[in-house]
């Protein structure tokens, strides 16, 4: 089976290429500009059919960073270093992911966050039974650590909900595979 491979598209086309993208969900300048490249006959058309979405209120990374951080911390709840890689994947300038999440992030109790992601991931475990040993702990501090918390609240919350919280006393944390 041979690749059907979608003709080029000129400066009017990629326009309404753009568009057409953008009413399915809402992209960052970086992930938008990736799509027109691929489509493009001419490359130099890509970076005139940006400037036109912005100037026409179509495209803006400010706004996208700050309703995407938002969204994850309502829905998700994850953590702020999370919410910046993903943001990052999604081709936003590292600085602008950096302040936009801290602004969202700002009023936000992280040791309150972490104890309601435990409870809500592990709610069908007993509470007894919960990171009843130093594997379970190192899989939960793992699963926290991905989900965008910082070690030193995780480890406050995990000594919370440990069956033995001494276990945690001498707790290395597990070394990250990223």
């Amino acid at each position: 089976m041979t690749e059907r491979r979608a003709r080029p598209l000129d400066a009017e086309g990629l326009w309404q290429y753009a568009l057409r993208a953008l009413s399915g969900r809402a992209q960052s300048t970086g992930e938008l500009r990736e799509k027109l490249r691929r489509r493009a006959e001419r490359a130099e058309d890509v970076d005139g059919v940006l400037t036109r979405l912005k100037q026409s209120g179509y495209l803006d990374d400010k706004r996208y960073a700050e309703s995407y951080a938002a969204s994850r911390l309502s829905g998700e709840k994850f953590g702020r270093t999370r919410v910046i890689r993903d943001l990052r994947q999604h081709r936003v300038a590292p600085a602008l992911a950096e302040r936009t999440v801290e602004k969202v992030y700002q009023d936000v109790d992280e040791v309150g966050l972490i104890e309601e992601w435990v409870r809500r991931k592990y709610r069908t475990a007993t509470r007894e039974g919960l990171f009843g040993d130093e594997k379970d702990l190192a899989a939960a501090y793992r699963r926290l650590v991905r989900a965008g918390f910082r070690s030193g609240e995780i480890l406050k919350v995990l000594k919370r909900f440990a069956k033995n919280p001494e276990l945690l006393d001498g707790f290395e944390p597990p070394e990250e595979s990223d």
